[in-house]
């Protein structure tokens, strides 16, 4: 028993002997700990100075939400953490997150006056309410983001949401500030990058669409190129605002005044990446050196490149959904977009919306059609004499042969531009449409028939493999559009005389196939447009066929052959030339030197 208890004192004592080592070494390491916590204390100091409290800190997350958009801002940086878009998704029906997490770098660049050097980006702000999410439906609200820099002195991040609403209002102010940074610096860097994500389902068009964009101070906007795989414009001007602009969505700082420089850039990424470009954005903003207090005013766009959307905030934002130029962009802004939003007041389906639109369009151009029509019948009447001519004059005097056709031509008074100026005159629409179609918000996600997205292709089948610039599926539209082309352009050259022109059989083949290989991957409601536009363009020369009579046609030309032909000044002017270029040519084969006539 005496043993027993002798053991067990023995083991008490050995595992006292071992908590008291613990217990030592635990001593020694809170010491260490804390003599490493104060040396990374005065590291700090060293380094950030006054903003020294912002380094450390627990990242929180404040919610801003509204009906259409719900914006998480981090208190680390104080920057928009990530942004979703409520009345949207993405091509895989998942939410649609415009950015989201630490794929965006947002905030200041600059020296203190002790050369320390600052980024708020990596800094911790303090909200300035307890309120984590704030809901926004009658009245706007507004929170705060503060970012200590000692006694007195802040800068402040306010944002500002309206009801209903995908514009933020973003001032920066800065208190006392002016004591902190260096006292030569006029000039803020606000440095701004973001990963796009992909949010389509087309990646060659969202690629082509995804930009980085910039208005000079009260003139035009301008673009990085798009077709790059990389671009880079430093700016030494004022500009309004600049926005990374994706396919259908852009997130967009608009300057209250107007920001001072920019070096702008953006680098494609890979093809298996989940993002398409990272954008940069360094930013100069004016900072006035001699004031306590100051303000920079500022706003964030959040949300959809739809035209009328853009155009009510008067910034110019329009400009985002490209239209075309010129001519080309007044027909978008004027009749198409304008007659889309008519029609889709009173029907849902987008699919008809294009049916009636392209109607609409082909009543309008109507007599146009009309007169390429009877100008084409004109000429196919006259072919007859044409073979004639033919046959009496041979190839090798293509010269002679083609003066005598338009002799003949002028005889009848026919016009062999005739055709070609009416379809000349309807390409602006065509091209509208081009631009129209793949940049169309409205038509994003909108199903018609076997299409289940009118703004990308219409796969019907997808091939295993990658057909160089035909990609890899078979879209339907893009088909029936290419056989409805070749038909429509087939019954136009049997209703034409083309012995002339030996290629036009090649082309009529070549053009369609061409549009094939590249309308591909482009937007469906494009393409179901163009095959509609040739469907109703048989149709009506079919009509027109059945109901104009060749016979009184060729008798109207012959009583036109029996008058005199008039002559306009321009041919007046145009033989007068070209006999005195005849002369001078045959005065120069006889060695003769041409006269000038003396005023």
């Amino acid at each position: 028993m005496q043993r027993q208890r002798d053991s067990i004192m023995l083991a008490n004592q050995e595992e006292q002997a071992r908590l008291t080592e613990e217990i030592r070494k635990a001593e020694d390491m809170l010491w260490e700990i804390a003599a490493d916590d104060s040396l990374r204390q005065r590291e700090i100091l060293d380094r950030f100075g006054a903003f020294a409290d912002a380094v450390d800190g627990e990242e929180q997350i404040i919610t801003m939400e509204n009906e259409v958009m719900k914006v998480h801002i981090s208190t680390k940086g104080g920057r928009p953490y990530s942004v979703e878009l409520k009345n949207y998704k993405r091509h895989d029906k998942s939410p649609l997150i415009l950015f989201d997490g630490d794929s965006t770098v947002f905030g200041f660049k600059f020296f203190t006056q002790n050369h320390r050097s600052i980024v708020t980006n990596s800094l911790f702000f303090e909200p300035q309410s307890e309120n984590s999410h704030i809901r926004v439906a009658v009245d706007s609200a507004t929170l705060v983001m503060r970012l200590n820099a000692g006694e007195n002195a802040y800068m402040e991040y306010i944002y500002t949401m309206k009801p209903d609403d995908y514009m933020i209002g973003f001032d920066v102010r800065m208190v006392n500030m002016n004591r902190i940074i260096a006292g030569n610096q006029n000039i803020l860097d606000f440095d701004w990058q973001f990963y796009s994500p992909r949010q389509e389902k087309g990646a060659k068009n969202e690629n082509q669409y995804t930009s980085l964009h910039y208005k000079y101070h009260q003139e035009d906007t301008e673009r990085l190129s798009e077709t790059k795989d990389s671009d880079r414009k430093e700016i030494r001007m004022r500009l309004d605002w600049v926005v990374f602009k994706q396919q259908f969505f852009s997130w967009g700082l608009i300057a209250g005044q107007s920001f001072a420089n920019a070096d702008l850039q953006f680098t494609k990424q890979p093809e298996n990446s989940r993002f398409t470009k990272k954008f940069e954005a360094l930013i100069g903003m004016r900072f006035e050196t001699n004031q306590d207090s100051q303000t920079i005013p500022m706003s964030l766009y959040f949300g959809p490149n739809h035209y009328n959307t853009l155009k009510q905030y008067d910034a110019g934002l329009e400009t985002l959904v490209f239209l075309g130029r010129s001519i080309i962009r007044g027909i978008n802004r004027l009749i198409i977009i304008p007659m889309f939003k008519w029609l889709g007041g009173f029907i849902d389906n987008y699919g008809i919306i294009i049916l009636f639109m392209t109607l609409i369009i082909k009543i309008c151009l109507l007599p146009l059609t009309f007169k390429s029509y009877m100008s084409t019948a004109r000429m196919r009447v006259l072919k007859p004499q044409i073979d004639e001519i033919n046959q009496r004059i041979p190839k090798e005097k293509a010269m002679e042969r083609q003066q005598a056709v338009m002799a003949l031509y002028k005889k009848f008074g026919v016009s062999p531009m005739g055709g070609c100026l009416p379809m000349v005159l309807q390409f602006p629409i065509l091209f509208a449409m081009f631009r129209f179609f793949p940049t169309s918000i409205e038509l994003r996600q909108q199903s018609f028939l076997w299409a289940t997205d009118l703004s990308t292709y219409d796969s019907i089948l997808d091939l295993p493999f990658i057909i160089p610039l035909y990609g890899d599926h078979v879209s339907l539209f893009t088909l029936l559009m290419t056989v409805t082309t070749i038909f429509s352009m087939k019954i136009s050259s049997g209703q034409t005389d083309t012995s002339a022109m030996p290629g036009m059989k090649t082309m009529m083949y070549f053009m369609p196939v061409m549009l094939l290989v590249f309308l591909n991957s482009f937007s469906a409601g494009l393409t179901y447009y163009y095959c509609l536009s040739n469907i109703i363009t048989i149709a009506q020369n079919e009509i027109f066929k059945r109901s104009i009579s060749e016979t009184k046609i060729l008798a109207k030309l012959q009583a036109n052959s029996t008058k005199p032909v008039k002559k306009s000044k321009f041919q007046e002017k145009l033989e007068q030339m070209q006999k005195q270029q005849t002369m001078m040519q045959a005065n120069k084969s006889q060695g003769k030197k041409p006269q000038i006539k003396k005023k």
